[in-house]
């Protein structure tokens, strides 16, 4: 017997709640036509100090849970969905913006393709009334997501979806505030849960929005970013690294080509140019191996295995472990350079010439030491992921065969 537990939290809606209400209890007669047996529809009242609890509370086909204060959007929907007794439990705003009718939608499609969790996608082609910033936002956080775990999504932010209750530990834990939902998607992701998304369409909300577009929205980028850094954090790092080297790439390619033109001297901004690519080396060979490293001390905590995402599956496996021989290599190339231009300036050469190769020097010098320090840092801590296994390999012993040698039988000089 299947039951789906839905889930509505409220916070001064009495304008909107009975309408929602109604359309919820509205889908029972479709429900059993994909096989759902029963429903239960939970409002958790977030301390609202309007009518919104006693509308509620006078409808018999409703469980109210009351707040004694008011917790948050992410609090709310975290006690309904404890409070919830279905397998699957679904949720969606008070506000009337989500279609309810779409749950049979979902939940069909959910046993289709054996997902553990079905967003109502508001991005997804469906007829929208959402406004334009809105929607640009939700565009932008979509993407970061899909960015940052390496799978697409249209809507991280969706506040209407369904998932088995079981996966709750999984995708705990989730935040009070408004940002639960693109915090849950990113976890779902990285935990690497069937999840997919419906299309559905989006209503103008009843009453004021409680979404404050640019603190909710730098709110839910940080939320989505930190969280990707507790699963994968080479994924986010490096990505932001590796950019950094190869903007300084592009700038040191710039200026060989101007010293081959016979350039040798730089206005203002053409030298802020030269420091930025300096910073960008140095910084982005720093934070990409500041990622490699955290994705070693997720796995010691998580007592996992250490997965070097950085495109998803490991595109470069073993990358960490080329830092040493390719920072001594660095080290050494900056040295030469270092030792060769002091050679030429000593025999006279100009100083307007120089200084560029003495600047190379430097910043190879400084890339080669921070690649060794990686090396080094990495191998304590692959060393201390391994420790465990191999503590676990000497108390077995090596494998080894045992062959015991029997002495053959002493006949008996004695005649019969």
């Amino acid at each position: 017997m299947t039951t789906l537990s839905i889930v509505i939290p409220a916070y001064n809606e009495e304008n909107g709640i009975t309408a929602i209400i109604d359309r919820v209890l509205s889908i029972r007669p479709k429900l059993p036509a994909v096989g759902i047996d029963s429903m239960e529809l939970i409002v958790v009242d977030d301390g609202s100090r309007d009518r919104t609890a006693e509308i509620v509370g006078n409808n018999s086909d409703v469980r109210l849970i009351r707040h004694a204060k008011n917790g948050g959007y992410g609090a709310a929907l975290k006690t309904g969905f404890a409070a919830a007794t279905g397998e699957w439990v679904g949720f969606l705003d008070a506000d009337g913006t989500y279609p309810p009718e779409y749950f049979p939608e979902l939940y069909k499609a959910a046993v289709e393709k054996n997902a553990d969790i079905v967003i109502g996608s508001r991005m997804a082609g469906a007829k929208s009334e959402m406004p334009l910033v809105r929607r640009i936002g939700n565009f932008i956080f979509a993407n970061l997501v899909s960015l940052i775990s390496a799978q697409r999504i249209t809507d991280s932010a969706s506040g209407m979806r369904i998932f088995r209750k079981n996966d709750l530990a999984r995708l705990y834990p989730l935040p009070d505030g408004l940002n639960l939902t693109p915090v849950m998607s990113t976890r779902a992701l990285h935990e690497k849960m069937n999840m997919i998304e419906v299309a559905i369409p989006y209503s103008e909300r009843v009453g004021r929005s409680k979404l404050s577009v640019v603190h909710d929205g730098m709110r839910f980028a940080q939320s989505i970013v930190e969280t990707a850094l507790h699963y994968n954090p080479v994924r986010p790092l490096g990505l932001f690294g590796l950019g950094g080297v190869g903007f300084a790439a592009l700038i040191a390619l710039w200026l060989i080509w101007q010293r081959t033109q016979g350039v040798t001297s730089l206005g203002a901004g053409s030298a802020f140019t030269l420091f930025m690519a300096m910073v960008l080396a140095v910084a982005g060979v720093s934070i990409l191996a500041l990622g490699l490293s955290f994705n070693y001390f997720v796995g010691l905590f998580h007592k996992t295995p250490i997965r070097q995402g950085l495109m998803g599956e490991p595109i470069f496996p073993g990358l960490e472990k080329q830092f040493g021989w390719a920072g001594l290599g660095t080290l050494g190339v900056g040295i030469l350079v270092g030792l060769v231009s002091l050679g030429l300036g000593m025999s006279g050469m100009e100083m307007n010439r120089l200084w560029f190769y003495y600047l190379a020097s430097a910043g190879l010098c400084l890339v080669g030491v921070q690649l060794i320090i990686a090396r080094i840092q990495i191998q304590v801590l692959e060393t201390l992921s391994q420790r465990e296994k191999l503590v676990a390999s000497d108390l077995r012993g090596k494998d080894k065969v045992e062959v015991s040698r029997v002495k053959p039988e002493v006949k008996s000089s004695l005649a019969v």
